[in-house]
């Protein structure tokens, strides 16, 4: 059984509480982040801490421990939990104040809550997926409009893993105005020669911590990145594509809409990017 957190607590995952009022189950009035573990350690911890710094900001949302504080739970629950490749998902909501109101509680009189909690994904850097790729469908962008904070708002995103299924592939990209915005939880990319060119940041998509690492890493291995957005049919049309995130790295995309993409196969650009991002991130884990 696992271990989990619970706002200060190590406890058995079956006797972890939280209130019903809390403003995460009522308001989804939260933020979370999910940091991946390799060989028992934590892979951009650093990253993740600062965008978790970001979004409790820009939602006036106290964090309810320091970042020393943060590391030492994280670590515990991999020893604790005996994680070799995994994830540590992590959660922080306004609280409970004791009732509903839509009315933020004033956080001098109402903690946040913080959870966190393990999950052990053997295989997770060399899994059969990214041997082959993936498929997606596109669906439309119907999510809220400040896509660049981590909130647990994550019911679109369900549903379009759901359409996919329905469809008979591994994932959506959605689409906003002609163009693709990300993934369900990923964001998306397409290589046309030797440029990788993935979306502008902005209110539209999260700024992947991934994804600043494997840009950082194209553009030291000579590659040319171009952010900019680009369409459905411009994506078909592309010598690769693929899809970055912390539960994923890098990973292929080699069929769109059901047109393969290139060869549909994996293509070199991103197989490489692969090797390099988990080589590289092995080296500076913590």
């Amino acid at each position: 059984m696992r271990t989990v957190y619970v706002n200060g607590e190590y406890l058995p995952e079956d006797q972890a509480k939280v209130s019903i009022f809390d403003r995460g189950f009522l308001m989804a009035d939260g933020v979370y982040e999910v940091t991946s573990v390799l060989d028992g350690k934590l892979i951009d911890f650093d990253g993740h801490t600062a965008r978790l710094h970001r979004s409790l900001s820009e939602l006036d949302m106290a964090n309810p421990v320091t970042d020393a504080e943060l590391l030492e739970i994280h670590r515990s629950l991999v020893a604790k939990n005996a994680i070799e490749e995994g994830l540590v998902y992590l959660q922080v909501t306004r609280g409970s104040s004791g009732d509903r109101d839509f009315v933020f509680p004033d956080p001098k009189t109402t903690p946040s809550s913080i959870v966190l909690f393990t999950q052990s994904k053997p295989g997770l850097a060399f899994g059969p997926a990214a041997a082959k790729g993936i498929r997606v469908v596109s669906i439309p962008d119907q999510r809220w409009g400040r896509r660049d904070i981590k909130t647990v708002q994550l019911l679109y995103p369900s549903m379009g893993k759901m359409m996919a299924k329905a469809a008979g592939v591994d994932d959506a990209w959605m689409i906003e105005d002609g163009m693709v915005t990300e993934g369900t939880s990923n964001n998306a990319y397409i290589v046309k020669g030797n440029t990788i060119i993935t979306r502008h940041l902005g209110h539209e998509i999260l700024s992947g911590i991934t994804r600043t690492a494997v840009l950082r890493f194209a553009r030291e291995a000579q590659m040319q990145v171009e952010e900019r957005s680009f369409s459905i049919a411009e994506a078909q049309g592309a010598d690769e594509a693929f899809i970055t995130s912390a539960t994923t790295f890098v990973m292929p995309v080699v069929e769109i809409d059901g047109k393969p993409v290139a060869t549909g196969a994996p293509g070199s650009v991103a197989t490489r990017l692969r090797e390099i991002y988990i080589e590289e991130s092995r080296k500076v884990a913590i």
